[in-house]
């Protein structure tokens, strides 16, 4: 998906693109416009200085002086030529500067007057001309007079304005994006500010977005910190109600498991408390469950695996158990503290149950994935009996110690935080037991 600072720039760099281009062009026409309408009152003032200098005589002969008062009409090949002709096509005079050419002759009826592009040379001259009737003595005889220019000084005068046009042009188009830029960039710091405070939070640096940001952000930054606010109540809140349902139910059975019943009565009450004590602790410890959150900071998992690991030395001294533990400091959980340790030390605690020798626990990260890893030395866990095992209230070994609610505990725990959990051998012949959560 294209950001949307590219997007803006983008469509902007696109509207100046159009915008210049059509700028240059309407100033390059108007220009070439201008620059052809002042030729063309050059020319006719060149037209109307020969006017001045001829004299006609009677029979119709036209005379002027062997020297013009525009320097560049003496100089042949100027680029600058003067005709006076007839109706007939036929030339009655030219300038100096026309020695050796043939002058175009435009056809123009008497009174007329015509201003344009003409071939001559092997390249189009401008050309001014007026047809008027000369009055004489003996009448009015009727003449042509015609200025002809090379376009070569018009044409390179086009092109050093078009190179200085589209030079300015371009180095203005260039001031605007770098202007239009830097305004983009100071409009667009308040979202980076909203964005490096949320990574803030998903870091754990702090709690809720903190600065003050433009209105047109503040309602999205009022809803943030809102959220923030109703989910960590709600969850306080709930573990609350969860912590007052647990002391209600708990001194209750407490009471019957105190009262003194006889025969077949008493062992069936403490079945059935029992069985009991251990629903109540499953679902509570069920639904205490926070499961993934965004919001929730990166947990680091050596520390809590330490601690795990002390208070099992402690509890399984008499087995002289090995709690072997590989723990790579950047793996890091992103939940709840209460859910790692209930993780881990589901894990842990059964593993140390069914050792002979050793328990090995792992911890590393692989990518955006944490793996989690407990292994045993014990009689391990059959291929067949990995998914009964998951089962609550369900034990391999009644004689060992426990409610068989530890490890489906542990899968809906990994359930609640979308991750992935495995049995296996282990290397050192009991079980193995991994752990796949994302981050």
């Amino acid at each position: 998906m294209i950001s949307l600072r590219t997007r803006v720039s983008l469509a902007a760099a696109l509207v100046l693109t159009v915008f210049v281009g059509l700028t240059a062009l309407a100033l390059e026409r108007a220009f070439a416009d201008s620059a052809r309408s002042a030729m063309r009152e050059r020319l006719f003032a060149q037209l109307y200085l020969v006017m001045a200098a001829t004299e006609v005589d009677e029979v119709g002969r036209v005379q002027l002086p062997p020297r013009l008062g525009e320097p560049r009409l003496n100089l042949p090949g100027s680029g600058l030529y003067a005709r006076i002709g007839n109706p007939d096509g036929e030339t009655l005079w030219h300038s100096p500067s026309a020695v050796g050419l043939a002058l175009p002759a435009p056809a123009i009826e008497n009174g007329g007057e015509r201003f344009t592009r003409t071939p001559f040379n092997g390249e189009a001259h401008f050309l001014a001309a007026l047809a008027i009737e000369w009055e004489t003595a003996a009448g009015p005889v009727p003449l042509l007079f015609s200025v002809t220019e090379d376009p070569a000084p018009f044409l390179a005068q086009m092109s050093r304005y078009r190179s200085n046009l589209w030079g300015w042009l371009g180095a203005m188009a260039l001031l605007l994006l770098l202007a239009l830029a830097a305004a983009l960039d100071w409009g667009l710091r308040p979202l980076r500010t909203v964005a490096g405070e949320v990574r803030a939070i998903e870091s754990g640096e702090q709690e809720s977005l903190l600065r003050d940001y433009p209105a047109e952000l503040r309602h999205l930054t009022d809803n943030i910190n809102t959220l923030l606010h109703h989910e960590r109540a709600q969850q306080a809140r709930y573990r609350n109600a969860l912590a007052d349902l647990a002391h209600s139910l708990k001194t209750p059975l407490a009471v019957l498991r105190g009262m003194e019943w006889v025969g077949e009565d008493s062992q069936t009450l403490e079945e059935q408390v029992a069985r009991m004590d251990n629903i109540v602790q499953y679902q509570l410890q069920r639904a205490a469950t926070a499961g993934r959150s965004t919001l929730a900071g990166p947990l680091a998992v050596a520390p809590v695996a330490e601690r795990l690991l002390a208070s099992l030395q402690k509890v399984y001294r008499d087995k002289g158990l090995r709690l072997e533990r590989a723990l790579d400091p950047q793996a890091a959980f992103r939940g709840d503290e209460g859910d790692l340790m209930e993780l881990l030390g589901n894990l842990l605690d059964n593993a140390c149950k069914w050792a002979a020798h050793g328990v090995w626990l792992t911890a590393s990260r692989e990518g955006r994935t944490l793996l989690l890893g407990v292994e045993d030395d014990g009689p391990g866990i059959e291929p067949g009996q990995a998914e009964r095992v998951l089962g609550r209230g369900v034990r391999l070994d009644e004689n060992t110690p426990g409610h068989g609610i530890g490890l489906p505990m542990v899968r809906d725990i990994v359930a609640a935080y979308e991750g992935r959990l495995e049995i296996g051998r282990s290397g050192h012949g009991g079980a193995r037991i991994l752990i796949s959560l994302p981050l």
